[in-house]
């Protein structure tokens, strides 16, 4: 078992205020594989205090753009290196399919430090204009002290969204990372330290929802940056408006795929297969309501409960296994609970249901319904879980109409024999991120979605811009 008993604050590994603890719980067995402090507000205060320290008067905001770019590219050569090992602790703390984890836990976090690395060697940070009565300069400065909230589906995904650039461009951190995956926070530690990232850049502090809204609110925060649910991100964003202080967030998805009847079914699916099921379902960007033309629809439904069906479900860290176990046994109950509403609501089953594929773990059955109309809650509600909803449509608008509509905006696909129309319909579908006959998301463009999936951008120029204040001086003589 992993065991912790410290937190990173200060560049030094200092013991928590309290004696609280947080057990991390395998899902796949259901027994402790590790233990970290539970942050306190005091300790949250030290962690805060510890970035203001270094950001208010040490080094890392005072660099160039280069030189963070330096010692960023010396944390990815690190993390490189301990790829293997990041992805197989992902998948024992929160049961992710460690052939998922070696495709994209680990791997896309280091693209990100790649991709800002390179980045920031030539980025600029003044900028000269011409002026109505002379040059005008603008001036791109650090936003500050960020406090990173993270969730626990893709753990270092979502920090490496926020710490890479916030990183690059000259801020200190908080990072809290989620009760259920502290450990890998615990790993990425290790290597700022061995990269000589300053001290106080960055400060980890596991906690809890209480512990969270205090960094949340904390006056010495500058930035909060968030990932996760809506509810949440609707509470931090009050708290943020009533103090004025910078946030995005990251939330929800309720994604559609659109099947237009030209697609060529068998091989879709295999790629729809990761678009919709990736992680175990537990993925804000999953394609989960599965659009079909009343013409194929029936072709369809059979082509996506056999997509469903091959996927071996069992013990996450066995290379053939394709879903694994939830991350916890409320989140089983959640989407049981979501199973017996479209059951309820008059969805049928095709494949799946309320039988528990095994007796221990956090395991529930690959389902997917059929006769599913818009209005449902399978189709309205973000389930997380591997869920599908197959749902029919008139003619190509009324795929666009269904997909629109949705108080979600974050992703989409279009799965058609025709990639240049496909664009034509990417171009209508209003979500932050799109696919044509795949779903990717790349560290150099924005991500980030519409409607209640959230705030702002992140990755991409458009990601760094978000850690950075700009500021416009005007001259004369």
């Amino acid at each position: 078992m992993r065991r912790h008993d410290k937190l990173f604050i200060g560049g030094e590994w200092v013991a928590p205020a309290g004696t609280g603890t947080i057990d991390v719980i395998s899902p796949h067995t259901e027994e402790v594989v590790g233990q970290v402090p539970d942050g306190t507000a005091e300790d949250v205060n030290r962690a805060v205090a510890a970035a203001r320290e270094a950001f208010d008067h040490g080094p890392w905001p005072r660099l160039s753009f280069a030189e963070r770019a330096e010692a960023i590219g010396r944390l990815a050569e690190i993390y490189t290196a301990r790829q293997g090992e990041l992805a197989a602790l992902i998948t024992e703390e929160m049961g992710s399919p460690i052939t998922f984890s070696n495709l994209a836990q680990a791997p896309q976090p280091l693209a990100m430090l790649q991709y800002y690395a390179e980045y920031g060697r030539t980025f600029e940070q003044e900028e000269q204009r011409p002026g109505l009565f002379g040059p005008v300069t603008v001036r791109r400065e650090p936003v500050g002290v960020v406090a990173a909230v993270v969730p626990w589906n893709v753990p270092q995904f979502v920090t490496m969204t926020k710490v890479a650039p916030a990183l690059l461009a000259g801020c200190a951190i908080v990072l809290k990372p989620a009760p259920e995956t502290p450990l890998d926070a615990y790993l990425l530690a290790e290597m700022v330290q061995e990269a000589g990232i300053p001290a106080g850049v960055l400060n980890i502090v596991p906690a809890g929802r209480e512990v969270s809204e205090h960094l949340v609110s904390h006056p010495g925060v500058d930035k909060v940056a968030f990932t996760g649910s809506t509810a949440a991100g609707r509470r931090i964003a009050s708290i943020c408006g009533e103090q004025l202080k910078r946030v995005s967030l990251e939330l929800g998805g309720k994604s559609a795929a659109i099947v237009l009847d030209d697609a060529d079914l068998p091989s879709s699916m295999g790629m729809l297969a990761i678009a919709s099921l990736m992680n175990n379902g537990q993925a804000c960007v999953a394609q989960t309501r599965i659009l079909a033309s009343r013409n194929r629809y029936d072709e369809v439904v059979e082509a996506v409960a056999g997509m469903v069906t091959s996927q071996a479900v069992g013990d996450p860290a066995d290379p053939a296994t394709g879903i694994g176990p939830l991350v916890a046994r409320r989140q089983q109950e959640r989407v049981e609970g979501y199973i017996r509403a479209g059951m309820e609501e008059g969805a049928k089953v095709v494949v799946g249901g309320l039988d528990r594929p095994y007796d221990r773990g956090w395991y529930v059955a690959p389902t997917v319904f059929a006769g599913v109309s818009n209005d449902m809650r399978i189709a309205r509600e973000e389930i997380f879980g591997p869920v599908l909803a197959v749902i029919p449509y008139e003619d190509e608008a009324d795929a666009i109409r269904i997909a629109n509509d949705s108080d979600y905006g974050l992703a989409g696909t279009v799965w058609t024999a025709d990639a240049d129309h496909g664009m034509e319909v990417a171009r209508q579908v209003r979500t932050g991120t799109y696919g044509v006959n795949c779903y990717m998301i790349e560290p150099n463009v924005p991500f980030g979605g519409y409607k209640a999936s959230g705030v702002g951008r992140e990755l991409g120029p458009e990601g760094l811009a978000g850690y950075l204040e700009h500021k416009t001086i005007a001259r004369l003589g």
